[in-house]
């Protein structure tokens, strides 16, 4: 006989409005110019998804000079730093760029702050897409980064009363809140953005992990490991008193010996992992126990953004 549990779908997971229009994008650009098309980096970090969009004739790539001239070319969701729509003009590339708009509006702000004349401190994990490409929106010098709050007291800005701050918009809530609080001791003049910069759905996919924390045992994150989003969610699920808690790819990544003599477990997603892949996690769980599963929602999203203009005609 199988052992009961019980299992707390967190509402909302899985993907957000930005990651479904960047992979309407991919597909609409195979439709629209047939394969192969190019896309700078993954599109959004999940390989299921990435491997579906490689079996439909996307190609993957991590530098411009690694696409050839006459095929189109997508940029991801992250976003990228100027220099590579302006490499892709100067060879007459068609390209499309798949930023997420929300990430898009933090580049906007970084422009417009430095137009007045403030240096830019980003508050953002080093080496990430979304870091280097708002980054890379200004020159060289004009935007410092931040990780941490003990980073703040190491910065070194050219003016302390001409500064504003921005952030990647998949950060942890509580830390990004954190580094905002040293910064504004240490510079009171700092500008922040008008509004937050973590968006949305990272927020409303951490409040929900907030929710379900007090009531499981463990927390399974469906998520890749190279999605800011989703470790944070690990993050958030342990600071909020989580034994266990685990980011898994697929089902066949779950720890089953670590759930053992659980009664209770949480399940959330990541923004980039689709729907299919949390289906695949709870049959492996009703293969091993008799499943009570209860949602637990604390928002409601019904956001979406339109394509890019070169593919509406299709969208």
């Amino acid at each position: 006989m199988k052992p009961d549990l019980t299992i707390y779908l967190a509402a909302p997971r899985g993907f957000c409005a930005g990651v479904d229009r960047a992979i309407k994008v991919v597909e609409l650009a195979l439709e629209k110019w047939g394969a192969p098309v190019y896309v700078r980096h993954e599109i959004v970090h999940n390989k299921y998804v990435v491997d579906g969009l490689r079996d439909k004739g996307a190609v993957f790539v991590e530098r411009l000079a690694d696409c050839p001239d006459d095929r189109p070319v997508v940029f991801s969701a992250h976003g990228v730093a100027k220099s590579v729509p302006e490499a892709a003009e100067r060879r007459n590339m068609l390209y499309v760029d798949a930023t997420c708009p929300l990430v898009s509006k933090v580049h906007m702000e970084a422009e417009r702050h430095h137009n007045d004349g403030l240096q830019m401190i980003m508050i953002g994990h080093k080496g990430h897409p979304e870091t280097i490409g708002t980054m890379g929106q200004l020159p060289e010098g004009a935007v410092l980064l931040v990780e941490t709050a003990d980073d703040v007291a190491t910065v070194n800005p050219a003016d302390p009363e001409r500064l504003a701050f921005i952030t990647q918009t998949t950060l942890s809530v509580d830390d990004a809140a954190d580094i905002i609080a040293a910064l504004k001791a240490r510079f009171p003049a700092i500008i922040g953005p008008r509004k937050e910069d973590i968006c949305y759905a990272t927020t409303n996919r951490q409040a929900a992990v907030r929710e379900i924390a007090p009531k499981i045992d463990a927390l399974l994150v469906i998520g890749a490991p190279n999605s800011s989003n989703s470790r944070r969610l690990v993050e958030v699920g342990e600071k909020a008193g989580c034994a266990y808690a685990q980011l898994v790819e697929r089902a066949v990544n779950i720890d089953w010996r670590a759930l053992d003599g659980a009664h209770a477990i949480g399940i959330t997603a990541g923004a980039s992992a689709p729907e299919v892949l949390i289906n695949e996690v709870l049959d492996a769980f009703r293969e091993r126990y008799t499943l009570h599963v209860e949602i637990v929602e604390t928002a409601t999203e019904n956001v979406s953004f339109k394509v890019p203009r070169i593919l509406r005609d299709l969208a």
